[in-house]
């Protein structure tokens, strides 16, 4: 069974799917800790329904971002973890703690990388009258919203849709995505060599990536 660190400065409602996959025994894993960088961060609560211990790194206490990074590192490399998961964590990592993590750190993007890395992705799509939207997920580099992409999860932008309605479709198939992903992981059937990810006992349809579309 392996162990999973999780990272967040919000709701949480990520977290909460990759627990939930664990304690049905679809992961084949336990999340061991949720470190937050926002003591107000609501996924804190999620984590204490699930009697999952947390730890509160606020970088906003630290007089430089190599301050907090060292100490998160020192953190994390306590737990020895096999996977960390960044699910709606706000802050980008150097590349001391990327480097040193970048065969076991993931990141889940809500854009179709490399299109919209940053904030207002929804807005963007939206604004540019884009006809698909979606999410990636990619091992972590110290580039933002880079590093070797794994999978995506694809929509279709409806015509005339509300913002509030495309963020309620991609947050689920985010909730579906990332703990499949999380699983072929944990199952060896994902890792990365060098630079490149390797997938063994998925069809990828002659992508090098996994790609999905979902009628959401």
């Amino acid at each position: 069974m392996k162990k999973i660190v999780v990272l967040i400065s919000g709701s949480g409602s990520n977290l909460e799917a990759i627990i939930e996959a664990c304690n049905t025994n679809r992961i084949d894993g336990k999340v061991i800790k949720v470190i937050s960088n926002d003591p107000n961060a609501y996924g804190l609560k999620r984590a204490s329904k699930y009697n999952i211990s947390t730890k509160i790194i606020d970088h906003k206490k630290f007089l430089s971002r190599i301050d907090y990074e060292n100490s998160l590192e020192e953190y994390i490399d306590s737990l020895s973890p096999d996977l960390i998961v960044l699910a709606g964590f706000m802050r980008i990592l150097g590349p001391k703690i990327t480097s040193k993590y970048s065969s076991k750190m993931i990141n889940l993007h809500p854009s179709l990388l490399p299109a919209y890395p940053g904030l207002n992705t929804h807005e963007k799509v939206l604004s540019n009258k884009d006809a698909y939207h979606g999410i990636s997920i990619h091992y972590v580099s110290s580039e933002l919203d880079a590093g070797p992409l794994i999978a995506q999860g694809i929509i279709k932008v409806g015509k005339d849709e509300k913002l509030d309605n495309l963020i309620k479709r991609i947050h689920k198939i985010e909730h579906i995505l990332l703990p499949e992903i999380i699983k072929e992981i944990c199952n060896n059937n994902i890792y990365l060599d060098n630079e490149d990810v390797k997938f063994l006992n998925i069809s990828l349809n002659n992508q090098k990536l996994i790609k999905k579309s979902y009628e959401i």
